[in-house]
């Protein structure tokens, strides 16, 4: 009859074999990051007030050292707030996350973000803005919303209502991070 250690030496073993594949292996290990607006545009701005450039310089030392570590992903939203005919560095923008697998907007990602709304988690509308980027990384499942939107999204006094509010909806919401915060050194 097997012992209690036949099975964590069984367990054990099956980590070891995942580990000695790196493909999978970090497939299951991965964190899945969403990045919202606020970061992209961090990366790529061209202010040169203080806060502005601890925030580019920290973004994209992020960008550049973190990335390999996650799954990233953006949305639609992303791209059409980053493509307005005003928004300034557009280009660079949009360079940046050209090669970021995009979300594509479904009914869950719609309905969730006007159940935020409503239960004025997130200011309004619905249809955009920081809602949809929060519904967004819920319904995909995102680990983490990388924001430098402290107000509405990177805000600990908000993370407590987010939760009990997609909880009741059966959904787990993703920790919403600034960059400095999310680093694996």
């Amino acid at each position: 009859m097997p012992g209690k250690g036949d099975a964590v030496s069984e367990y054990t073993g099956e980590l070891q074999s995942l580990a000695a594949k790196p493909g999978k292996w970090q497939a299951v290990a991965m964190a899945k990051v969403y990045l919202e607006t606020s970061f992209i545009s961090a990366c790529v701005s061209t202010r040169q007030d203080a806060a502005s450039v601890y925030r580019r310089d920290v973004s994209n030392y992020w960008f550049e050292r973190e990335q390999r570590n996650h799954e990233l992903v953006v949305s639609q939203e992303v791209h059409i707030e980053l493509s307005h005919p005003r928004y300034p560095n557009r280009n660079a923008a949009t360079t940046l996350i050209a090669d970021v697998p995009v979300l594509s907007a479904s009914e869950d990602v719609e309905g969730l973000a006007r159940v935020l709304v409503n239960a004025k988690v997130m200011p309004g509308p619905a249809e955009a803005g920081d809602a949809i980027h929060v519904a967004f990384a819920t319904v995909f499942k995102c680990d983490y919303l990388l924001s430098w939107n402290v107000q509405h999204l990177a805000n600990v006094n908000k993370a407590r209502h987010l939760r009990a509010v997609c909880r009741r909806v059966g959904l787990v919401p993703p920790e919403i991070i600034t960059p400095d915060l999310l680093r694996g050194d």
